[in-house]
């Protein structure tokens, strides 16, 4: 039994990993999807204060109550930040890194650092003008933007995203020095381009490397289709012993979007 650790990304909640959380679950493999604070159901806890150190210290939390070892730890776009402070500050609890579409940090690098000045220039205007400030509101995230077609999957996702925290993306990640001390994984959206794509900036210096034909959100619209890769990296992580008073958390039921 693998334990997956699935970390969503801006504006959504854990809800958003159901499909490809019944998918692992159906094959025995155990799932946790957080949400961070102040987003999806937690969104009642929003507030200027809330900054990526919150977000990383919500997984960590997880980690530790539940006693988590061996674990395949995935970030999704935002949260790739999350992760790769989460794994560096608790080596010890992860087997494998996984980036899905994800920012992915150097030490002392926020979002802002990571993607295009354009894209810091829109959430900023989008907090200022429509977020009091402190705040990017789900609407900055279009249906399009997430790469989202069907209406099935538009009428689920769009009308449960909230509000994220622009502090978030504003902060760096601080690493040690020795960061990364577990293998990483990226798996790259491509959308409708062909395969064969010149990496992602974001995916330099990680060994494993994967691209799906779909859009942003691929854990909606792909989830057999991500739930495969996130298996096929299962099998080449190396499990790590359950520390003394730890226990294995057993698989959990779930139900479809």
């Amino acid at each position: 039994m693998t334990t997956y650790v699935l970390v969503h990304g801006g504006w959504h909640g854990g809800w958003c990993w159901r499909r490809v959380g019944c998918a692992l679950v159906a094959t025995g493999d155990d799932v946790h999807t957080p949400t961070l604070t102040g987003l999806g159901e937690r969104a009642h806890l929003l507030s200027p204060e809330v900054g990526l150190e919150t977000h990383i210290l919500d997984v960590l939390g997880l980690l530790e109550f539940e006693g988590l070892r061996g674990v395949v730890l995935v970030g999704h776009s935002y949260s790739g930040i999350v992760v790769t402070g989460v794994a560096d500050r608790a080596p010890g609890r992860i087997a494998h890194l996984v980036y899905l579409d994800a920012v992915v940090p150097r030490d002392g690098e926020g979002l802002y650092d990571r993607a295009p000045a354009q894209v810091k220039a829109y959430f900023e205007e989008q907090a200022r003008t429509k977020g009091d400030g402190w705040r990017v509101p789900a609407g900055a995230a279009s249906a399009e933007f997430l790469g989202l077609r069907k209406d099935e999957d538009i009428s689920w996702v769009m009308p449960r995203l909230t509000s994220h925290p622009i502090r978030t993306f504003r902060e760096p990640v601080r690493l040690s020095a020795d960061f990364p001390q577990m293998p990483r994984t990226y798996i790259n959206c491509i959308g409708d381009k062909d395969f064969g794509q010149p990496r992602t900036i974001q995916a330099e210096g990680i060994d494993g490397y994967h691209e799906l034909r779909t859009g942003r959100d691929a854990m909606v619209t792909a989830s057999q289709e991500v739930a495969r890769v996130l298996r096929q990296v299962a099998e080449r992580a190396v499990a790590q012993p359950l520390a003394a008073g730890d226990a294995p958390n057993s698989a959990r039921p779930c139900r479809h979007a």
